[in-house]
């Protein structure tokens, strides 16, 4: 009997082991396509766990303008053969013509501010989207084919994969296809290749096509050394402001010292510096209680 007892909770716990991992991969990009934390279903605008719009959402996602493509070296670590959750995919090593429909999700504040395959941080306010084939950094023009709106974002990232879906779209992009809300939707993706003309235009330059050129920054001031906390990174400084002016309207960090700091392309919020690492540490939790987000400590 104690055998048949032990053998019988030795084959529990295994099942448990086995339904955590499945939990792990089975939503790692994205809300799912169905359920939300309340049980409501993805129609009824119902998101996973911690995931949804954020606290923070620029008012103007409308106006944010679609990514502008022109030619950029592609990644070589992004284009080697991968397995994810059993299923290998073979990325595009070029950028070729390509045309697929199928269903576009998006994702949110989970993912805000984690490295994509590209080594960005992801941004659920720019213009970008993950892909599990096409090549990185590459640009699509992206149509929901319900209501016919398009926008044009920049392949940062890798995923999904779950089920058949074909694309993972920022936030900003879902919205303004009219997806944030259902959570995902039939659309047709389409690669842009700079210096071509935009897939259905006959003829001419498409006004959609920039060049190369790197657009000008305004130089950045000189950071103090010591400990910061960095709050969140943006590709757009439009974004990084109107998130730095979020957080300082909150009562309770008025008396941090925050800035923004342009580095590689990307537009960091810290707050800082401070004497210690301790004392940095102590900020990083009461902001991460305060924003619910989670702030890096770092020494310069």
């Amino acid at each position: 009997m104690k055998t048949g007892k032990m053998n019988i909770l030795k084959c529990i716990a295994g099942l448990a082991m086995i339904v955590s991992m499945t939990g792990c991969g089975i939503f790692s990009k994205g809300p799912p396509p169905a359920i939300g934390p309340t049980g409501a279903s993805a129609g009824t605008g119902g998101f996973y766990k911690d995931d949804g719009p954020g606290l923070f959402a620029p008012s103007n996602l409308e106006e944010i303008p679609d990514a502008v493509p022109k030619m950029e070296p592609l990644l070589s670590g992004p284009m080697r053969p991968y397995v994810v959750l059993g299923k290998g995919y073979a990325p595009m090593t070029r950028l070729e013509p390509y045309k697929d429909r199928g269903i576009a999700t998006w994702y949110g504040r989970r993912y805000h501010g984690k490295p994509t395959s590209s080594g960005e941080a992801y941004d659920m306010y720019a213009m970008t989207a993950a892909h599990t084939l096409l090549p990185i950094p590459s640009y699509v023009r992206v149509t929901n084919l319900a209501n016919k709106k398009s926008v044009v974002v920049r392949v940062n990232d890798r995923g999904p994969f779950i089920g058949n879906r074909l694309i993972d779209l920022s936030y900003t992009a879902a919205y303004k296809l009219g997806l944030a809300t259902a959570g995902s939707g039939m659309v047709e993706v389409e690669v842009i290749i700079p210096g071509s003309p935009e897939p259905g235009k006959t003829s001419g330059a498409s006004p959609n096509i920039a060049p190369a050129a790197v657009q000008p920054v305004a130089p950045a001031k000189p950071m103090a050394t010591g400990f910061f906390v960095q709050l969140a990174a943006f590709s757009s400084k439009e974004n990084a402001d109107a998130y730095l002016q979020k957080i300082r309207e909150q009562k309770e960090l008025q008396g941090e010292p925050l800035q923004i700091r342009e580095n590689a392309g990307l537009f960091r919020i810290h707050a800082g510096p401070y004497p210690s690492d301790a004392v940095a540490r102590q900020s990083a939790e009461r902001v991460a209680r305060l924003l619910n987000i989670r702030p890096l400590v770092s020494a310069y």
